[in-house]
């Protein structure tokens, strides 16, 4: 996801400025993808030299405000429908370090193994618990959802790991079980 694409759908629900817009991304992606306002104002001069946004005056404070154009709307509707493509090729340091640790004379891939699972448990318990906290508050509207999608995220995400894990530990004590006994 490019902050172009994050910014044009905040503008969507109104003219906002660069502090407002900054805020409102960290909020409804749960500080997933925290932003600089450097990187905001970068990111909305290049839309404004686009023409997907334009300064619709300024605020009370004297904030300069901006709005989505047609074009920034048809941009966004077209994200909207594309899917997201994974990197390629993807770059997991977790894969690359137990990769490396395989044979590795300091490392023992089983401890490895432990260690980043107890990581990731705690991870996992640190995210649910933020879930249920959401959860049992009162209902909100947008942003609410949108925590719970990005919380959501990152359960599943832990869960995955912790599976690929245990499945990591079990292939290594196969695997070196067998070479032992060819010994």
């Amino acid at each position: 996801m490019s902050i172009r694409h994050g910014l044009l759908a905040l503008l969507e629900r109104g003219p906002r400025h660069g502090s407002r817009l900054r805020t409102e991304f960290e909020a409804r992606t749960g500080g997933a993808w925290p932003l600089g306002i450097g990187q905001v104002r970068t990111a909305l001069a290049r839309l404004e030299r686009d023409g997907t946004v334009v300064r619709e005056g300024v605020d009370e404070a004297g904030h300069v405000l901006y709005a989505l154009t047609e074009a920034g709307r048809a941009e966004l509707r077209a994200w909207f429908a594309r899917p997201v493509e994974p990197a390629s090729p993807p770059r997991d340091e977790l894969a690359v370090k137990l990769a490396l640790a395989v044979g590795a004379p300091c490392a023992d891939v089983r401890e490895v193994v432990e260690a980043q699972r107890r990581h990731v448990t705690q991870a996992l318990h640190e995210h649910v618990r933020q879930r249920a906290e959401v959860l049992s508050g009162a209902p909100g509207g947008p942003e609410r959802i949108a925590r719970l999608l990005v919380l959501e995220q990152r359960i599943c995400g832990a869960e995955a790991e912790v599976r690929w894990l245990d499945h990591c530990e079990a292939r290594v004590l196969r695997l070196t079980r067998a070479a032992e006994a060819a010994e």
